[in-house]
């Protein structure tokens, strides 16, 4: 069955970077598009970021470009999120999740049927 399970979140100063990982299993990982989703306290669930499967095309959503990097190893089966210059609005619980197809709609929650329990990012200022 498919497997994802998030790493790397923790508390940071503003300013300060972490990486976050997603161990991937269960099934062909080089083969579906990837996601980096945040949830903060009271706020919907929203997508920061997403890869293809090859790792050609990356989104980002407009709060976190320029300061967050995507990327993977589809040798590892990893996913990961660089995360620079951390903002206290970018506490939320970060989760990884795989997409239903090969080339869906970056941001759309329901194109994600895979997700992993999450990992807590808490930037203070």
């Amino acid at each position: 069955q498919v497997q994802l399970v998030e790493s790397g979140g923790g508390s940071v100063q503003a300013g300060g970077s972490l990486r976050l990982s997603c161990a991937a299993s269960g099934y062909i990982f080089g083969s579906y598009y990837m996601g980096w989703f945040r949830q903060a306290p009271g706020k919907e669930r929203e997508g920061v970021a997403a890869i293809s499967p090859g790792g050609g095309t990356t989104n980002y959503a407009d709060s976190v470009r320029g300061r967050f990097t995507i990327s993977r190893d589809n040798a590892k089966n990893t996913l990961y999120l660089q995360m620079n210059g951390l903002k206290p609005e970018d506490t939320a619980i970060y989760y990884c999740a795989r997409a239903r197809t090969f080339s869906p709609v970056w941001s759309r929650i329901d194109e994600y049927p895979y997700w992993g329990q999450g990992t807590q990012v808490t930037v203070s200022s």
